[in-house]
């Protein structure tokens, strides 16, 4: 990681709700959005650097809301009046503190405002303060819930932008065997596409099989299968993985780098994917650290996010390096865009080379 940062005094935080219209409703194994519900952040310094920040709280994936993220940074607020923003991890904990265990959005916001002002200042640019290693990651993009036709056709949309490598949310209405027509629907629309098969905790043992052995009856063979399986049951992800012969990765099962460690210990998972939206950047350089020694390997990926958060996470693991799987692509499901800025994409590959300070996303007219 970059050297420390000059001290640089808070003058305030305001927030306000972040509603973006999604072009289709974005649908997973537990629920579905029709607009992001999201927060905006803003942190000014004393010397007027401004910086942002965006909490995308996604009651379905992890119960956390808008009106929560709104009211737990509402009450940061006042706190970090005149503190050092430099210190954001101190001041990060101190919230996380008061908090309570259902902030992780939130969190990342405050983390995100508060990291961006000081590196506007000082002229870095996120994806360097996060260590420099590269610039560049390859994303998919997702299949949401749905009918076999409706996935067909996402599928081909999804070849047409040249994006190659497809993610599918499994585990919906139907069980397996609607999942298996959605599937068979997108292999035949993209034959060639590497796919990831995404079920959100959202699967029960029994359906998991029977949804292996019909891929493989197919001859079909994800390069992942990401947290089919109920956030607890790391035994059942580690059976998964072995009698399926696929590489398995952990995403609602891992939260905090003691659910890394767990899931480590426990030999259930090839990948963690990890979210900066689940409890901060903080706690996600944690997450890093611990799947690295244990041989895990990393995915970014994120909730149903703007260009703003998006280009952080997308800044986080091109800087940190060593992320195989990339997940970032849900500002390209939203209707409109209320930032300048951002990540740049060619298809499928993302650059954040072009950014010189903080993550560069500025809100329209700002």
């Amino acid at each position: 990681m970059a050297s420390a940062l000059r001290p640089a005094s808070v003058r305030s935080l305001r927030v306000v709700p972040l509603n973006i219209p999604l072009r289709v409703p974005f649908g997973i194994s537990r629920g579905s959005l029709d607009f992001a519900a999201n927060v905006l952040a803003t942190v000014e310094l004393s010397d007027g650097t401004v910086g942002y920040g965006e909490a995308a709280p996604f009651p379905a994936y992890n119960g956390e809301t808008q009106s929560a993220a709104l009211e737990q940074l509402a009450g940061a607020a006042s706190g970090i009046a005149g503190r050092d923003a430099t210190d954001w991890k101190g001041i990060s904990a101190e919230f996380r503190a008061r908090a309570g265990s259902a902030c992780g959005a939130a969190a990342c916001a405050l983390e995100t405002a508060l990291l961006d002002a000081v590196t506007r200042r000082e002229g870095v640019p996120l994806w360097r303060y996060f260590g420099g290693a590269g610039t560049e990651l390859e994303t998919d993009m997702t299949v949401t819930t749905g009918t076999p036709e409706e996935a067909g056709r996402a599928a081909l949309d999804i070849r047409r932008r040249g994006i190659r490598s497809i993610k599918v949310k499994v585990g919906g209405p139907g069980g397996a065997n609607a999942d298996m027509a959605r599937i068979s629907a997108i292999v035949e629309a993209a034959p060639d596409s590497p796919l990831i098969l995404d079920g959100n905790a959202g699967i029960g043992r029994a359906d998991a099989w029977h949804l292996v052995t019909a891929l493989k009856s197919r001859g079909i063979s994800p390069a992942l299968l990401e947290q089919w399986l109920p956030k607890e049951d790391l035994e059942g992800m580690r059976a998964l993985g072995l009698d399926s012969g696929w590489k398995v990765a952990a995403d609602e099962s891992v939260t905090t780098a003691a659910d890394a460690l767990a899931v480590a210990r426990a030999g259930a998972a090839n990948v963690i994917n990890i979210k900066l939206m689940k409890a901060g950047i903080v706690e996600a350089l944690e997450v890093v650290s611990v799947a690295r020694k244990a041989g895990i390997g990393l995915m970014i990926g994120g909730n149903i996010e703007s260009i703003l958060a998006m280009t952080v996470s997308a800044c986080f693991a091109a800087g940190q390096g060593g992320f195989a799987f990339a997940d970032l692509d849900t500002p390209l499901f939203m209707a409109e865009n209320p930032f300048d800025g951002g990540y740049s994409m060619e298809g499928g590959l993302i650059s954040v080379a072009h950014i010189l300070s903080g993550h560069g996303v500025v809100p329209l007219g700002a």
